[in-house]
């Protein structure tokens, strides 16, 4: 063997080793990202996993609502991701505890009653004007002593939360928005930036408080954070001090 072919047989074995040094760590770096990803949602390979919305009004038997599918179809994909199983459930059928599966929940306290177990359950801080009546408190938020209103179109706000009943209890999410696109705004945020709030939060709770600016042109897609409200939350409710309209 001349030096010639011995400096080729070289080089092919150097290229095979780099190119399996490659493919080992991009394995070991996916692996690791899912692993965070499964240990944030709750969701190890094969595990089960609820989907609770609300029946669309109006509808014939049970019709999920359009812009609850678009959420959904959100909550899909990254069910898919960690190799999970999804069950839609409707909020009125969900009669069962939390901390067993993951669950994620969309919609109101008014057009979901599981929604409005769990805000009194885990966030009695938080309180949703249900009046049916007209007026510029309907649908606004009070979390602690800040009060914050809607403007449907123009400014709309969203609770996502993320919240644990014990540390090794699965966790259960909550979307709960002033309009059904905040819904789905909520979702989005969390489809999108699952990473960099699970490296802030950890498998800790939370509890963000979220701004749609201009749903009416832009629907779900732009989205501001107003406030991490974990700790009022999660607090008894004070008496309201403060009001902020929905455009401060």
């Amino acid at each position: 063997m001349n030096d010639d072919v011995r400096n080729i047989l070289l080089g092919v074995i150097a290229a095979g080793i780099s190119a399996a040094i490659g493919w080992f760590a991009r394995t070991y770096l996916w692996r690791r990202r899912l692993r965070r990803k499964q240990r944030f949602f709750g969701l190890p390979a094969n595990s089960e996993c609820l989907l609770v919305v609300h029946r669309a009004a109006g509808g014939t038997g049970w019709t999920v609502a359009r812009r609850d599918v678009f959420a959904l179809l959100e909550l899909s994909a990254i069910i898919k991701d960690c190799g999970a199983n999804a069950q839609i459930v409707a909020h009125d059928a969900a009669e069962q505890g939390f901390g067993e599966r993951t669950e994620f929940c969309i919609g109101g306290p008014v057009s979901n009653q599981r929604m409005a177990a769990h805000l009194r359950s885990l966030l009695p801080g938080i309180e949703v004007n249900t009046d049916s009546e007209p007026g510029p408190d309907r649908g606004a938020f009070r979390v602690g002593s800040e009060r914050y209103r809607m403007q449907q179109g123009t400014v709309e706000h969203v609770l996502l939360a993320r919240l644990t009943a014990r540390q090794e209890g699965r966790p259960v999410f909550l979307a709960s928005g002033q309009h059904s696109n905040a819904n789905h705004a909520a979702v989005r945020y969390l489809a999108r930036h699952h990473t960099r709030l699970a490296r802030k939060y950890g498998n800790n709770s939370f509890c963000l408080l979220l701004k749609v600016v201009n749903s009416d042109a832009y629907g779900p897609d732009v989205v501001e954070l107003v406030a991490d409200v974990t700790r009022a939350a999660t607090s008894p409710a004070p008496a309201p001090k403060n009001s902020h309209r929905a455009a401060s």
